[in-house]
């Protein structure tokens, strides 16, 4: 079930490591940039659902149309989404109650969303509903490889401090409010009892590139403070100020796919 998506011309067009790190902190960065890249080759037919759009920025770098509908439970990003004009519609409810007809939308998406939704079935039968018969449902979510691969836990199970690891693991998936980090075969359970098919997917993010990640939460202090006074993760989006942060991160960005071990899968389902 596992395939490897080529990087095609098209994927190479944009330097969308370049485009997230200018706007956020590296470590949220990286990660959004490769999956931006994955997006480059998947036909999402209109009308397209982007379940928990967020603030609109992921689609706003990653997609050169607008997308019909934003859905997000949230007021503050859906405002702010509106200010991108990034889709057509947005909607502020939650996934579980969408006001829209059966069988609406001809695709839809979610990056990085659903591992955060405790009534995670009840979101996927609903977005399996709006969508048409055999139409196309894209994600991605943090897999079964995410808590052990955190570096620092891996080094307290190195020199045996296991309750140190398991306390460690249990803090950093709370402060990434995770509800879910499963496998493929949990997921595919997952989807078929909504209304899914699983077509293909692959990890990616490799132990080294989810360790760089962990480490950007504590070495990012100085962009939250930025952020806190000026709104803005960087004092300022030029190319300069980024080349070193870009230099070391590129490797993780060229990674092939998929990685065995990766912390991540996208998936590619089918509405049945």
């Amino acid at each position: 079930m596992e395939n490897r998506p080529a990087l095609t011309k098209t994927q190479k067009s944009k330097d969308f490591l370049f485009l997230h790190t200018r706007d956020l902190p590296y470590f949220r960065a990286f990660l959004r940039a490769v999956e931006s890249r994955f997006y480059q080759d998947i036909d999402l037919p209109s009308p397209t659902l982007d379940v928990g759009c967020g603030d609109g920025h992921f689609a706003q770098l990653t997609f050169d149309r607008k997308l019909e509908v934003g859905l997000d439970p949230w007021t503050g990003p859906i405002r702010e989404a509106g200010t991108r004009h990034v889709y057509d519609v947005l909607t502020e409810a939650d996934g579980a109650d969408m006001p829209y007809p059966d069988a609406y939308f001809a695709s839809a998406l979610s990056n990085s969303v659903l591992e955060h939704i405790p009534h995670l079935d009840a979101v996927l039968v609903e977005t399996a509903r709006v969508l048409k018969p055999d139409a196309t449902f894209v994600f991605c979510v943090p897999n079964h490889n995410f808590l052990p691969n955190l570096s620092v836990a891996r080094f307290f199970d190195a020199i045996g401090l296991k309750s140190q690891a398991r306390a460690y693991r249990a803090f950093f998936n709370k402060i990434s409010r995770h509800e879910t980090c499963e496998d493929a075969e949990q997921w595919t359970k997952r989807l078929a009892a909504a209304g899914f098919k699983v077509e293909k997917y692959w990890h990616y993010f490799s132990p080294a590139a989810l360790a760089t990640l962990e480490w950007g939460h504590y070495f990012g202090l100085p962009s939250l403070i930025i952020h806190f006074f000026t709104r803005k993760w960087h004092l300022t989006s030029a190319r300069w100020n980024f080349e070193l942060t870009m230099a070391f991160l590129r490797k993780y960005y060229d990674e092939p796919v998929p990685q065995e071990k990766g912390a991540y899968t996208f998936y590619v389902t089918r509405r049945v």
